[in-house]
């Protein structure tokens, strides 16, 4: 395994869904989570679960237009991230809430206007890995090119996500995390998601209720792998693991 520096910036970031249909039913419209103690919320008005539809930018614009105006007048500096695949949804959640990190489950490739939104309002980027990969030097590579098209734009803030559950088998999501460490050599901040994800729970014949130790265990491996940033469910579950990886260092 790689040395990684314990000294690093750890960050939880807590998910709050404004959805219907996201897989685990408690992250929906869950406000507590502005009060939980993550260092972000990402808010996210479209369920990417597997077999999730669109909604198209309109929809998740009138789903999400209320909430960020209320974070800002009641929370102003609370740190954000935006889960969008659309550029409109970004310049209209820029109008309101002032800058945010974008996450983009699809890399740019769903709304051609992306990368350069985002390189125009000086945003940070989490273009996220999707589709099948080994290992995480598949992954590696294509952030290599990634990198590229990005630099390109404009775009000089970006964080690394290599998508776990995204296009990817069992075999192949494991085979990324335990040699996710490897990504470090981009020299960008990791971000993990896999907080009770079908990779967490069916090795075990759990559910996504019942997965939250199981999330922890691998919350922990992921830290130890050099994971930067946990996007999480349970955000004092993980500040608790991020407290015990901290005192085994």
């Amino acid at each position: 395994m790689t040395p990684i520096d314990p000294q690093r910036s750890i960050r939880v970031m807590g998910i709050l869904n404004l959805t219907p249909d996201s897989f685990y039913a408690p992250s929906r419209h869950r406000m507590d989570i502005l009060d939980s103690g993550a260092d972000l919320i990402d808010i996210g008005a479209c369920s990417t679960r597997p077999g999730s539809q669109p909604v198209g930018a309109q929809e998740e614009w009138r789903r999400m237009r209320q909430v960020l105006r209320q974070i800002r007048d009641t929370r102003p500096g609370l740190p954000l991230s935006i889960d969008t695949y659309w550029s409109e949804v970004v310049r209209r959640a820029f109008d309101v809430a002032g800058p945010f990190i974008v996450n983009d489950v699809t890399a740019g490739e769903a709304d051609p206007q992306m990368l350069s939104t985002v390189a125009e309002l000086e945003l940070t980027y989490i273009p996220m890995h999707h589709g099948p990969a080994e290992h995480a030097a598949d992954v590696l590579r294509w952030y290599e090119d990634m990198t590229a098209k990005a630099e390109y734009q404009g775009i000089r803030d970006w964080i690394i996500d290599p998508g776990f559950g995204f296009g990817k088998s069992m075999e192949q999501n494991f085979g990324v995390f335990h040699t996710m460490e490897c990504l470090k050599q981009a020299g960008r901040p990791l971000l993990v998601g896999i907080s009770r994800k079908r990779m967490v729970w069916m090795p075990l014949g759990l559910t996504p209720d019942t997965a939250g130790e199981a999330t922890q265990r691998l919350h922990l491996e992921a830290l130890q792998r050099g994971a930067d940033i946990l996007r999480v469910h349970d955000v004092q579950e993980t500040l608790a693991t991020v407290g015990r990886y901290r005192q085994a260092q």
